[in-house]
């Protein structure tokens, strides 16, 4: 029997609704380890942090390997739009990639996106022929403005990037999640496994975790935990859920063999 629940992001079905950052592990082993474990079929790399085109150094390709799986550059560490533009043209210059994830930060203590430089870059990108991912607050209205602008998937935070404060805010995500028909996936300020599974049981398509898994005490533990995780939220939000009541409801009836 085929699986009808496709996670499709640019016209491409992905078996795995988590996605995996690349950055903050002690080492590009361990990260390779982490990422398999976590049975990810995309992972983010950070276009100016992390190596993927100088050959005299050891690079992210010789551990993870992109005929395998899908990489998105992005733009971790801009706050313009033009720093954004130029790192987006450049890894598609290194490697041809046109999907990618937009990131312009507004501030450094918070690193909440800006909102306006986010829109502008995304009207900029779509016209040059990439396929955006865009991380954004959760703002219902500026995602629906993302989603106007040409953008391929909608990424909300649940916090503040590396904050593991979990989600924040279910309300704004459950309607972004409803009045769009693109990917909604949470990313930033995920901590534990459980956060995971909550996003996924607001009905987001997906989950983008890096500092949780690289920052975690065993980062391949907790891979394996998110792998989980993101899978039960998805299979508890399309199994419905039984709806809340302040009152007790007994789970048999008052007739019976006596």
């Amino acid at each position: 029997m085929k699986n009808k629940d496709k996670f499709i992001i640019a016209k491409k079905n992905y078996s795995s609704r988590l996605i995996v950052g690349t950055g903050k592990y002690k080492s590009m082993k361990e990260c390779a380890k982490a990422i398999k474990i976590s049975g990810a079929d995309i992972v983010t790399v950070a276009v100016r942090r992390v190596n993927i085109s100088d050959k005299n150094k050891p690079l992210l390709m010789d551990y993870i390997n992109p005929k395998k799986i899908t990489y998105v550059p992005n733009t971790a560490g801009c706050f313009s739009s033009d720093e954004a533009l130029r790192t987006l043209r450049l890894a598609r210059e290194i490697g041809g990639w046109k999907l990618v994830k937009l990131e312009v930060l507004g501030d450094k203590k918070t690193l909440f996106p800006d909102a306006i430089e986010t829109l502008k870059s995304t009207e900029v990108l779509t016209k040059e022929g990439f396929k955006v991912m865009v991380y954004c607050n959760d703002d219902p209205l500026m995602a629906k403005r993302l989603e106007n602008a040409g953008a391929c998937a909608i990424m909300p935070l649940a916090a503040p990037i590396g904050s593991g404060l979990g989600i924040q805010n279910k309300i704004n995500l459950k309607i972004i999640r409803n009045q769009t028909k693109l990917p909604v996936i949470v990313d930033a300020g995920i901590g534990q496994a459980s956060d995971a599974t909550q996003a996924m049981e607001l009905g987001c398509d997906g989950v983008l975790i890096n500092t949780a898994i690289a920052k975690a005490k065993n980062p391949y533990g907790m891979a394996e935990a998110m792998k989980y995780a993101v899978i039960s939220g998805r299979k508890s939000y399309l199994s419905g859920r039984i709806n809340p009541n302040l009152f007790g409801s007994a789970s048999t009836t008052n007739s019976g063999i006596i």
